[in-house]
């Protein structure tokens, strides 16, 4: 017989028991098994396969397993109400300034004109600036372009105490991206509703 040929034999042998020794045989699925517990008053009791004792057998076990029951109607927490739903207008400024524009008067007075109608809401005004300049300056303008909101619907009328201000600066950008079209929608004071 040729030495070469039972080397290669012998070799391509090796190659293929190395690999069924490396692929091994398939492991059985890992069970963790839950601490026992009491169902509560309408559980539901559902069963879950078990993972079979030998890997030949095509029979399963049943184990029980227990569900809190889901609730008939879960409460719901109130959201704020959206501009088109409350009738407010979000007020937008000019960069690096917080004075109300000529052009966002109508807007501050249809939000005057909804505080009025409905004297229960309270409202926060939200300052907001664009992206450009430090954390600090950015949180300093916003708080006084939310100032300067309260202030303007106080003159008019509503009550100081309906009215809470915050700033996030430049936090919470409303308007992705990182040009002036983003930019002036980012510099505004935001209302949102409460009671």
């Amino acid at each position: 017989m040729n030495p070469a040929f039972t080397r290669r034999v012998l070799y391509g042998a090796g190659v293929l028991v190395s690999c069924l020794v490396l692929a091994g045989c398939p492991k059985r699925p890992e069970v963790i098994a839950a601490p026992p517990s009491t169902p509560g008053p309408g559980a539901a009791t559902v069963t879950a396969p078990r993972a079979p004792a030998n890997p030949v057998s095509p029979k399963a076990a049943e184990v029980p397993v227990t569900r809190p029951a889901t609730p008939a109607e879960a409460p719901v927490k109130p959201q704020p109400a959206a501009a088109a739903e409350t009738g407010v207008k979000d007020i937008f400024f000019d960069f690096d300034a917080a004075t109300i524009r000529n052009d966002q008067m109508p807007a501050l007075q249809q939000d005057f004109a909804y505080l009025k109608a409905h004297q229960q809401d309270k409202v926060t005004v939200e300052g907001y600036c664009d992206e450009r300049g430090t954390e600090e300056y950015n949180l300093a303008l916003g708080q006084r372009r939310a100032d300067t909101v309260r202030n303007a619907l106080v003159a008019e009328g509503v009550s100081v105490d309906r009215i809470n201000t915050i700033s996030y600066g430049k936090d919470k950008p409303f308007a992705p991206g990182h040009d002036e079209n983003a930019w002036r929608l980012n510099r505004r004071a935001h209302f949102v509703m409460g009671r």
